[in-house]
């Protein structure tokens, strides 16, 4: 009678906020735990640990031949990570870069890419095998040291983490990005991390400040100089995050003749060499770097990259300083410890927890295998007490055999043998009974029970446990510490840098140019001080506005009717040759505005400026430089009202003329200092607006430009008056345009 057919569910209306959420979260979850966050036992993710199983699976060992990495990596997709080949690969192929991981776990023959940033050859072409490192962290996998799970599949069984004989985590460092999180960490020096482990052994509660003793920073495998105060080293460290600044290893070259140049030999951690060349030389075309005049690429098997001053008279560390605060010479290597902890929770731990994290991994480790070893103990010492019985009662044995059909429940109740022992028995090959000794066994026999004894001791005392995984550690020390080629440190322990910025203008020669601005805006720089601008060309319906004599050294001033200032440094400005360019393709001064004023900073003065509708204040001149394109807003103008007027603030008095052509005097210090706003009311209109401001003392005279010559006016009485004060017409012969030059 068939069965009844199963009715389907009823299907349920759920909000679709809530079906989402759940399907994210369990992605989410999937991704933190699954791919991007390493096991703080193993320091591997999933990937990483699933390439090496496979391969000890393919019996690559280090001491066997190399095998076709596409082989290895059919594997692991097979049977293991049901992912993307060109993933699988790419992992595979950073853990064989020695550029890339400190203690390579994969040896690679062919091409595996390159500290320029060249990709590794096709699978197809490669080929690979385990190294030493990669077997320690396999070592004990047999001795069911680890829980082993089922694969994707159903089909294979794989372990849910590896054995670690050596603290990978931070040996290798890590780096991922998750969902809502993520992991970075460095890589450090096999033989300080043992050290630290060994203090902490002995020192359960050891602090971060002794533990950083022994391990005062991260060691990368490209070298460097670690350049961070000890403060921030130890707050990184006790928190688990935080950060490290490594510099380029470099030195002095000398050429002869006072003659010298600058050679790089080691970069910083995972910066393409071949992309920092190019960001250098950008920056020198873009004249950001004025103190370098050449880069050069001489590397071969070593890295040598040569830097040629523009001038021998300044300092190599001065030049230095520079060029490590615009380029990738210095980065930052972030530390966040995020990783999964035994009970597979991410979290971020500090330096101390991980480390203990590591030990009591390998403790766990010790235990497993010391019963697992137990128990194989105990069913050889079965098998060979039914063997020596055999050899006690071997005719009657095999005349057993030979006779009886079923001749293992005869030997057991015959001598009273266990299952075990009768098929152990039954198995043995023609040629083994010639081994059968008495003395063979009884010896077999001795040895297997001291070491029974040793290692039921061992599992009953925790000090001993403890002691026996100090000599582990101590063997890896011996393996990959820093008397061996791979462990020796290779990133320096150096000093912080000083926190003042090294000015460019340090690096800049100091030359006299004439800068040059026309009236639609074209801007250039020519070499000397010209005493006769007469002879300069202009496009054609241009002419001259602003000529101002300057250093190469100095930083030019510009004010804008939006109210900002912008600042060039006048080694930036293009030669004299030509017409220039437009002073808005350097700085973001938009099309519907215009360049008021021009001047030559000069630190210690003040400035006056004003609006349109007729207010301003007073600013220091050095609250108006700029340090982006964008400038630096300085005073607040909206709607019709824009800025109008920027003068020299050198004098007692302040003479203020209006579009009306109306002139009022009063003192300069009734105007409030400040270095942002709207400022106070200067003069007032019935109708337009503020034409120009200056700045004079009284007892000289007001002066103003009329045509060619410079005529000044003595008798002020009748135009002083109190600020915001509408003024008298101004004096007979004051230009029609009311500016004062």
């Amino acid at each position: 009678m068939a069965g009844k057919a199963e009715i389907p569910a009823e299907p349920k209306d759920v909000a679709l906020a809530d079906a989402l959420g759940e399907r994210y979260l369990a992605y989410a979850l999937s991704t933190i735990t699954s791919r991007s966050l390493p096991d703080v036992r193993d320091g591997l993710k999933p990937v990483h640990r699933r390439l090496l199983f496979a391969m000890r699976q393919l019996r690559l060992d280090p001491n066997q031949g190399f095998k076709k990495c596409a082989r290895v990596v059919g594997d692991v997709i097979g049977k293991y990570h049901p992912h993307g080949d060109t993933a699988v690969y790419d992992a595979m192929v950073r853990l064989a870069q020695e550029f890339a991981v400190r203690y390579p776990l994969v040896e690679g023959q062919g091409n595996f890419g390159n500290v320029d940033g060249d990709s590794a050859a096709a699978m197809r072409y490669t080929e690979a095998r385990l190294t030493e490192y990669a077997l320690a962290m396999l070592e004990g996998i047999d001795e069911d040291a680890v829980d082993f799970r089922e694969n994707y599949d159903g089909t294979e069984q794989e372990p849910v983490l590896l054995p670690g004989a050596v603290p990978n985590l931070l040996a290798n460092g890590a780096a991922g990005i998750a969902v809502g999180m993520a992991t970075s960490i460095p890589p450090h020096n096999l033989d300080e991390i043992c050290r630290a482990l060994l203090h902490l052994i002995k020192f359960p509660k050891a602090t971060i400040d002794k533990l950083i003793e022994f391990m005062p920073g991260p060691d990368f495998p490209t070298g460097g100089v670690l350049a961070e105060t000890a403060e921030n080293i130890k707050e990184a460290y006790a928190s688990g995050r935080g950060g490290f600044r490594l510099r380029a290893r470099w030195e002095t070259e000398k050429l002869g003749r006072g003659q010298w140049q600058i050679v790089v030999t080691e970069i910083p951690y995972q910066v393409q060499k071949s992309r920092l060349v190019e960001k250098i030389a950008e920056l020198m075309q873009a004249r950001k770097l004025p103190m370098l005049e050449d880069i050069r690429d001489e590397s071969a098997a070593d890295i040598r990259l040569v830097l040629v001053p523009r001038s021998r008279a300044m300092e190599p560390e001065m030049l230095m300083e520079a060029i490590f605060q615009n380029s990738d010479l210095e980065t930052r290597i972030g530390l966040n410890l995020n990783v999964l902890d035994s009970e597979t929770v991410p979290r971020v731990m500090n330096l101390r927890e991980a480390l203990q994290s590591f030990l009591d991994h390998r403790h766990d480790v010790l235990v497993r295998r010391s019963n697992n070893r137990l128990e194989k103990i105990e069913n050889r010492l079965e098998v060979l007490a039914g063997y020596m019985i055999v050899y006690l009662n071997l005719d009657e044995v095999i005349a057993i055999i030979r006779e009886e059909d079923e001749p293992k429940p005869v030997l057991m109740k015959r001598w009273d043998l266990t299952e075990n022992q009768a098929e152990a028995i039954l198995n043995m090959r023609l040629r083994s009974l010639r081994r059968l000794e008495e003395i063979t066994i009884r010896v077999e026999i001795e040895r297997l029970e001291a070491e029974q004894k040793a290692l039921r001791k061992l599992l009953r005392d925790r000090k001993l446990r403890w002691k026996q995984i100090g000599e582990e550690i101590g063997d890896i020390r011996k393996r990959f510490g820093k008397k061996t080629e791979l462990g020796a440190r290779r990133t320096e322990i150096g000093e912080a840098p000083s926190a003042t910025v090294v000015p460019l203008t340090a690096m800049i020669e100091r030359e006299p140019i004439t800068i040059i601005c026309s009236q639609k805006g074209w801007i250039r720089a020519a070499k000397g001080h010209l005493d006769d601008a007469s002879g300069l060309k202009f496009k054609e319906g241009d002419r001259g506005r602003f000529i101002l004599k300057a250093q190469t050294t100095d930083k030019l001033l510009i004010f804008g009717t939006n109210g900002r200032f912008y600042t060039i440094g006048c080694d930036k400005l293009p030669g004299g040759r030509g017409h220039g360019e437009p002073v808005k393709l350097m700085v973001d001064l938009g099309n519907d505005h215009d360049i008021i004023g021009m001047m030559v900073h000069q630190p210690e003065r003040k400035l006056v400026v004003a609006s349109s509708d007729g207010r301003g204040f007073v600013v220091p001149e050095n609250e108006v430089i700029a340090q982006t394109r964008t400038g630096k807003q300085v005073l607040n103008v909206s709607g019709e009202v824009e800025a109008r007027a920027c003068a020299d603030a050198e004098g007692d008095t302040l003479a203020v003329v209006g579009e009306n052509h109306k002139l009022i005097l009063f003192p300069l210090s009734e105007l409030p200092e400040m270095t942002r706003g709207r400022g106070v009311k200067l003069q007032s209109y019935k109708d337009g607006g503020l034409a120009d401001v200056k700045a004079f003392t009284l007892k000289d005279g007001l002066s103003w430009k009329s045509g060619e010559r410079t005529r000044t006016e003595t008798d002020l009485k009748l135009y002083i008056g109190k600020r915001a004060q509408a003024g008298r017409l101004a004096p007979r012969g004051f230009p029609r345009s009311n500016r004062f030059g």
